[in-house]
């Protein structure tokens, strides 16, 4: 059975890209998928440096997530155009362990504008680690969301879209 595992790539604690990675989440665990929720922001992660920061712990920690996932999920805020600093660092500190992986997107903007800023993070996972890179991604501004909650039924549709794709992909893929 693959395993997945969604990550929330934002340091604020009322993000709203962690929360549709805690909606995935939920809708990955209510469908008996073996899963797994992982907060950058709980992990003491060093910036890389391209030479000490692997052997940090919080870097291990990390890269023996992503190894063990057949199927990943970063929820990610987007600033200035382009995934937040953390989701890059992710890539730069566990590398290889993304080899071969299943990815999905959920990301957090101020506006619409930035919609196709994911897509340099993806071209460098595909190339780089020849990922897969589930074509459906959700793109969410502020507007859909209230206080915890996600208020837009179509973004909360299309983040269960996605997280069933996940599913769908990594099975066929793994299969």
């Amino acid at each position: 059975m693959p395993k997945y595992l969604v990550v929330s790539a934002s340091g604020n604690p009322t993000s709203n890209s962690r929360k549709m990675g805690r909606l995935a989440y939920k809708y990955l665990t209510e469908a008996k998928q073996d899963c797994a929720w992982l907060d950058l922001s709980k992990l003491s992660l060093p910036l890389c440096d391209a030479d000490s920061c692997y052997g940090e712990p919080g870097a291990q920690e990390l890269a023996r997530a992503i190894k063990e996932a057949d199927g990943i999920l970063v929820a990610a805020p987007v600033y200035n155009f382009d995934v937040s600093a953390a989701a890059k660092n992710m890539i730069e500190l566990t590398g290889k362990a993304w080899q071969d992986k299943i990815v999905g997107f959920l990301c957090a903007a101020g506006a619409l504008v930035s919609y196709m800023s994911v897509m340099a993070y993806a071209n460098s996972l595909m190339l780089d680690f020849r990922c897969v890179i589930i074509p459906r991604f959700v793109f969410a501004t502020s507007h859909v969301f209230e206080g915890d909650a996600i208020v837009d039924e179509k973004i909360t549709q299309r983040v269960e879209q996605v997280a069933a794709e996940l599913v769908r992909f990594t099975e066929a893929l793994r299969g």
